[in-house]
């Protein structure tokens, strides 16, 4: 079990592979095992580091409250000690926010960063109803019944559901409680037109209660392109691993080619095929629009917008296509 003194602490990882560099940051109470798939799958492209937060899943305990900040230094002085200079960041769900704090406050520690539901605020009262009592819980000590929820929400299959609840179950409830209310807490929607880094979200098609987060993350992000998984809502990284690899390893090799080229010594790297049937919708920004043009013009691609009625042809699925 790979650990390592990290500001204080010992912090459990793992690291997989080599080339680029790809870290991956989970939400609160779940662990690194969420991105088990991810692990196994990119690890023959990229560099694949994961880590559990200080306080869940291996890592030991935090004496200090557990906000983005915080993790966000463990992470970068995790990055420190494996010699790697810049990476990658993809954050799931409210660890999503983790990533955008790290881009905003680390910036050239990193070449783009991935949403995988992500959100910059929550400020829906059905979002913040469901933070407040998984937080509410932790604090009440309800530890094997939300590592269960969250646990078989996650899972695809009962192996995954046993890696997730054991490792779970290793965590620490009061700083399950601070990550929770770190997330509600969290809001640098403001300050995203200042992330210039390429970025991509991808959104579970059915996941309605974080429609309006991709939006806002589509309207305010300079640089920013959004696919949506067909027939899913919000636990991609497990149930649909093998589209969200691919998404995630042919959209890397287009947009930072020239970091993988060298990252790999220069030798060809392979993009896996993505079935049609499991293509997902990518919708591109053009540069030349202003903020809410581009909102608008996503908001009906994403819908189902005809590309071919205008001069959009290409920006629809063109990122997903051999």
């Amino acid at each position: 079990m790979p650990k390592l003194e990290v500001n204080g602490l010992k912090l459990h990882y793992h690291t997989h592979g080599k080339g680029l560099p790809i870290v991956f940051i989970h939400p609160p109470l779940l662990s690194s095992s969420i991105f088990r798939y991810q692990e196994v799958q990119l690890a023959d492209t990229f560099r694949v580091i994961t880590f559990d937060i200080r306080g869940h899943g291996h890592s030991d305990p935090s004496t200090v409250p557990v906000t983005y900040p915080v993790i966000v230094e463990d992470m970068i002085q995790l990055l420190n000690e494996l010699d790697i200079p810049k990476a990658v960041v993809c954050g799931y769900s409210t660890g999503g926010g983790v990533a955008l704090e790290a881009l905003l406050t680390h910036p050239d520690r990193f070449h783009a960063g991935i949403l995988i539901g992500g959100m910059s605020e929550v400020s829906d009262w059905r979002l913040m109803a469901e933070i407040k009592a998984a937080s509410t819980l932790t604090y009440a000590g309800a530890k094997r019944l939300m590592a269960w929820a969250i646990s078989t929400g996650n899972a695809d299959m009962p192996i995954t559901f046993g890696n997730l609840y054991r490792s779970s179950m290793e965590g620490n409830v009061a700083n399950w409680h601070q990550y929770y209310h770190a997330s509600l807490e969290f809001n640098c929607t403001s300050q995203l037109p200042k992330i210039h880094h390429p970025m991509l979200l991808i959104n579970g098609e059915k996941d309605k209660r974080l429609a309006r987060y991709a939006a806002i993350l589509r309207e305010k992000l300079p640089n920013v392109e959004q696919a949506l998984v067909r027939g899913l809502k919000h636990q991609i990284p497990t149930k649909a691993a093998a589209r969200m690899n691919g998404l995630v390893q042919h959209w890397i090799g287009l947009k930072l080619s020239d970091e993988m080229e060298e990252a790999n010594e220069r030798k060809k790297h392979k993009i896996r095929n993505i079935p049609k049937e499991d293509t997902v919708r990518v919708a591109k920004t053009h540069p030349d629009e202003t903020p809410e043009e581009r909102g608008a013009r996503l908001d009906r691609e994403l819908m189902g917008y005809d590309p071919q009625a205008d001069n959009a042809s290409a920006d629809i699925e063109s990122t997903v296509r051999h």
